[in-house]
């Protein structure tokens, strides 16, 4: 077990920052997680906190990043809203983590079998709610197959799943257009903007 410090992040750069993603979700997948302390981690960030990662995933109750990726207390900032979408708040919040605490990647976490894209594909309307899938409606329109207006619904769960991956693209083109500050960074090297897919069926995280 590592509790992440100004020094051990400081030496990750985004390329290990992203091999430490991909082996945490190996380990999940395998059940192999790290044996950890999670109170003396607690203790261990009293005083600060250093993650190495961005996360934003969806809110689905199936895809917390911390287990997805075997990671501990102090490890990654976690952003959760439905359908992994951006506004405002959301990239301050990327802005902070990066540019101001430190981490080196942001991975926009999409998943299999997404309720707020299956909402969207049906353009369902509910109070809130259907200010938030309008920014997902989007990546429905761009999935061009099936062209058949029956089979672009959330029954046709490929169609879904072909949506919920255009849809982290396009939020990923949206953190890049909306942030100069994190875009910026990207083209500096200094941080990694990537996209990955959950499958809620085997618990593997597949990167675009």
């Amino acid at each position: 077990m590592i509790t992440q410090t100004k020094e051990t992040q400081a030496a990750l750069n985004p390329n290990t920052a992203l091999e430490l993603l991909k082996e945490g979700n190996k380990r999940f997948v395998e059940q192999n997680q790290t044996d950890r302390n999670l109170l003396a981690q607690v203790t261990e960030t009293t005083t600060g906190q250093y993650p190495f990662a961005t996360i934003l995933s969806c809110i689905d109750s199936r895809v917390s990043a911390e287990l997805v990726f075997d990671q501990g207390v102090g490890d990654i900032f976690s952003a959760r809203v439905a359908g992994n979408i951006v506004n405002a708040d959301i990239l301050g919040s990327m802005e902070f983590a990066c540019k101001l605490a430190g981490t080196k990647i942001i991975v926009v976490l999409g998943h299999t079998s997404c309720g707020a894209v299956k909402g969207a594909c049906d353009d369902a309307k509910m109070g809130n709610l259907t200010e938030l899938l309008s920014k997902i409606r989007p990546a429905v329109n761009a999935v061009s197959e099936p062209s058949d207006a029956s089979q672009r619904t959330s029954k046709n769960l490929d169609f879904v799943n072909s949506v919920a991956e255009k849809n982290v693209k396009m939020t990923i083109d949206n953190i890049r257009k909306q942030s100069p500050v994190l875009k910026e960074m990207e083209d500096n090297g200094e941080i990694l903007i990537v996209g990955g897919m959950y499958d809620i069926s085997n618990g593997k995280v597949h990167y675009m």
